[in-house]
C-alpha cells in the first residue's frame, strides 16, 4: 500500500482510498446510471447500493474489509466534513472532474447503532434538461401548464415525495420562460441545475439565510419570476404567497402526496382560504414510473385482473421487458413522469373558502375533469411505456 497518511487519529491511504472512492462515484454515476449511492453497515460488513431508475441495487463488490473505515474518511474529506465526528450527522458537498464531467455530489453522513452511513446524490452538471413535452404530460395538461406559466402573477406549486423530479419540471418550464425581458430568480437548498441567464442562490441556514430571508431580499430586485425550491414553514409560504399576488409569477414545491392535499396542506400551515384562492394558479403532482427496455422488450398476455384494473379492450396488446444486459436484468431502463394536475376554479375556490377537508377537495377535483395519478399510470401502461406492476409500485392504494 501506499503512504500512509493520520487525520484526526484516522488512518487513511491517500492512493488506494482515494482511487476506490473515485471508482465508486464514477461507476455509479456514468455505468450505472445512478442518482444516489448508498454506503452502510451490516452488522460487520459494508454494503454498496446504487439507486438506478428509482430503485436500490446492491454492487456486487464490497471494498476489502481493511479499507472500509478508511473509505468513509476519505468521503469525509472530499466532502470537507469533520472525520474525527461520529456521533453527530454532518452534511457536505463533492464537486468532481471525471474524464472531463462535471460532477456534483450531496453528501450526508448518519451515524447508526451499526455505524456511519453515507448518502450521495449525483448531480451531473452537464445532462441536458428535458424539454416539457419529454416529461410525460399529457397535451391537455402540458397547454394548462404553458398557460398559467404565461401569467404575470400567481402561484405555481409542483408536488410530490422526494426524488419525483420536481424540481427538473419546474426548471423546464423556467429554461422555456428564460427570456432577455424576463428576470428569472431562484431560492434553492441545493441548486441543482445551472442555468445562464437565471439568478440562482442557495440558501445557508448557518449563517441565517434560510429560504424566507432569501426571499425577502429577492424581492427587493424586482424579479418577475420567482422560483422558491421548497415552502417548509408558514414563514415561507406567507411570503410566497404576498409575492405571488404582487406582481411576481412564483414557482415553488411542497412535500404532498396528491394534489388536491397541497391545497389542504397550505390550508393546514395557516394561509387563509382567500389567500390561497387569490394566489394559487394550480397544482401539478407527479410521480417517476420506470419505463420498460426497448432493447428486451416483449408482448405478452396478462393476467385477469391487470385486465380489469386497466379496462382494456380484448384486442389491446400489453408490454414488458424480459430482461437483458442493458437493463440489468430488470425489464426496464430509464423513466417518465406520470402527474394529476388541478386547477383551481370557481367550484374549487368555494370549498377552499369553507375549509373543505380533503376527501370533499379531491371528490371536486376528479368531477372537475381532473386525471389522476393512478389514471396517467394506466394510460402508459395502455400506451406500452410502462407496466401495471410498476404504476402500483409508484401509486399504491385504491
Amino acid at each position: 500500500m501506499g503512504d500512509i497518511k493520520r487525520k484526526a487519529d484516522i488512518r487513511v491511504d491517500d492512493t488506494h482510498v482515494a482511487k476506490l472512492a473515485n471508482s465508486i462515484i464514477k461507476d455509479a454515476a456514468f455505468k450505472s446510471r445512478a442518482s444516489d449511492i448508498h454506503i452502510e453497515w451490516l452488522k460487520d460488513k459494508m454494503r454498496i447500493r446504487y439507486r438506478i431508475d428509482g430503485v436500490l441495487k446492491e454492487i456486487a463488490s464490497p471494498p476489502p474489509k481493511e479499507l472500509q473505515e478508511a473509505l468513509i474518511s476519505r468521503i469525509k474529506i472530499m466532502a470537507g466534513m469533520d472525520v474525527a465526528e461520529k456521533r453527530l450527522p454532518q452534511d457536505g458537498r463533492i464537486k468532481l472532474d471525471i474524464e472531463g464531467r462535471k460532477l456534483d455530489l450531496r453528501v450526508s453522513i448518519v451515524p447508526y447503532i451499526t455505524g456511519e452511513s453515507i448518502t450521495m446524490r449525483i448531480l451531473d452538471r452537464e445532462i441536458l434538461l428535458p424539454s416539457l413535452e419529454k416529461q410525460g404530460l399529457t397535451e391537455a395538461n402540458l397547454e394548462i401548464l404553458r398557460e398559467w406559466s404565461k401569467k404575470h402573477n400567481g402561484m405555481i406549486v409542483v408536488a410530490g415525495p422526494t426524488g419525483c423530479g420536481k424540481t427538473t419540471t419546474i426548471y423546464t418550464l423556467l429554461q422555456e420562460l428564460n427570456r432577455e425581458e424576463v428576470k428569472i430568480t431562484t431560492v434553492e437548498d441545493p441548486v441543482e441545475y445551472q442555468i445562464d441567464g437565471i439568478n440562482q442562490m442557495r440558501i445557508n441556514p448557518r449563517i441565517g439565510l434560510t429560504f424566507a430571508q432569501a426571499l425577502r431580499s429577492q424581492l427587493r430586485q424586482a424579479p418577475d419570476i420567482i422560483m422558491v425550491g421548497e415552502i417548509r414553514d408558514l414563514e415561507t409560504a406567507e411570503i410566497v404567497v404576498r409575492a405571488s399576488l404582487t406582481g411576481h409569477l412564483v414557482f415553488t414545491t411542497l412535500h404532498t402526496y396528491e394534489a388536491p392535499g397541497t391545497v389542504r396542506r397550505l390550508l393546514d400551515m395557516g394561509i387563509k382560504p382567500f389567500l390561497i384562492n387569490s394566489s394559487l394558479l394550480g397544482v401539478l403532482s407527479q410521480r417517476l414510473v420506470r419505463t420498460i427496455c426497448q432493447n428486451c422488450k416483449e408482448e405478452y398476455k396478462p393476467e385477469n385482473w391487470v385486465i380489469e384494473l386497466t379496462r382494456a379492450h380484448k384486442d389491446m396488446k400489453f408490454f414488458r421487458g424480459k430482461g437483458c444486459g442493458k437493463c440489468n436484468k430488470t425489464g426496464y431502463r430509464g423513466r417518465t413522469a406520470i402527474h394529476e394536475l388541478l386547477e383551481i376554479d370557481d367550484k374549487m375556490k368555494t370549498l377552499i373558502a369553507k375549509d373543505a377537508g380533503l376527501e370533499k377537495l379531491r371528490k371536486q377535483a376528479i368531477e372537475s375533469g381532473m386525471i389522476t395519478l393512478r389514471e396517467d399510470g394506466i394510460d402508459k401502461v395502455k400506451q406500452g411505456i410502462t407496466t401495471i406492476e410498476e404504476v402500483l409500485r409508484v401509486v399504491p392504494g385504491s
